[in-house]
């Protein structure tokens, strides 16, 4: 059966997971400076804008880390997932990604958010396939740079476009959900492009060019 693609903040959750997780970090203790939330919230604001660096924000968000192995880092995020982010995941998106994996599709999240994040969330919807941002490690511990081409924009498509090769899979058929406008160039690559829970500028391209939306509640 063809891939069924999804990007995962916004889309299959109702929030952004990166986010949350400063806040949890904010919240739990590991963050002390009172401005780390405000400079998370403008860096988040170039994403909405399409401007945002991912080096720069994957810099500032392990900053915090930078003591804790990855093997802490994954505990720490196992929590943070169950607790936070398993309530913030739609209902809707349950259902729908279990139909899918029942009628034989291959699922696959491709999200611009650290990979050791989005995998934490993809194992709880038991994704196993998952295109995130790597991020480089030295001793056993994030150094705070990107490892590889970012799965964010066009990158998402290098990535994708790699991993199909890789699989010996492809693109016939396949659907991509997503939120986004950061998403159009892989929503113009796919067949099937599904605007889900739109911003307002997608959802205006997607109003024009007749593709199909979904717009989920909790």
């Amino acid at each position: 059966m063809a891939l069924r693609i999804f990007d995962l903040d916004e889309t299959i959750t109702c929030c952004d997971t990166s986010s949350l997780f400063c806040e949890y970090l904010k919240e739990t203790g590991l963050v002390t400076d009172p401005e780390f939330i405000a400079e998370e919230e403008r860096l988040m604001e170039q994403y909405t804008q399409g401007c945002m660096s991912v080096h720069e924000y994957i810099a500032f968000q392990v900053k915090p880390l930078a003591d804790m192995d990855v093997a802490d880092i994954d505990h720490l995020t196992e929590g943070f997932v169950a607790e936070v982010i398993v309530p913030k995941i739609y209902p809707q998106a349950k259902v729908l990604l279990q139909e899918l994996r029942s009628a034989g599709h291959r699922l696959v999240i491709v999200s611009a958010t650290a990979a050791f994040i989005v995998r934490a969330v993809a194992k709880q919807l038991g994704v196993d396939d998952v295109l995130a941002i790597e991020l480089e490690t030295e001793n056993n511990r994030y150094t705070g740079e990107v490892d590889g081409v970012p799965t964010y924009q066009a990158g998402k498509v290098t990535r994708l476009n790699a991993w199909l090769e890789a699989e010996q899979e492809s693109l016939e058929g396949a659907a991509f959900y997503s939120d986004s406008m950061n998403d159009l160039p892989l929503l113009e690559a796919v067949e099937q492009p599904v605007a889900t829970n739109p911003d307002p500028r997608l959802a205006v391209i997607a109003a024009e060019r007749n593709w199909p939306q979904l717009n989920w509640t909790l």
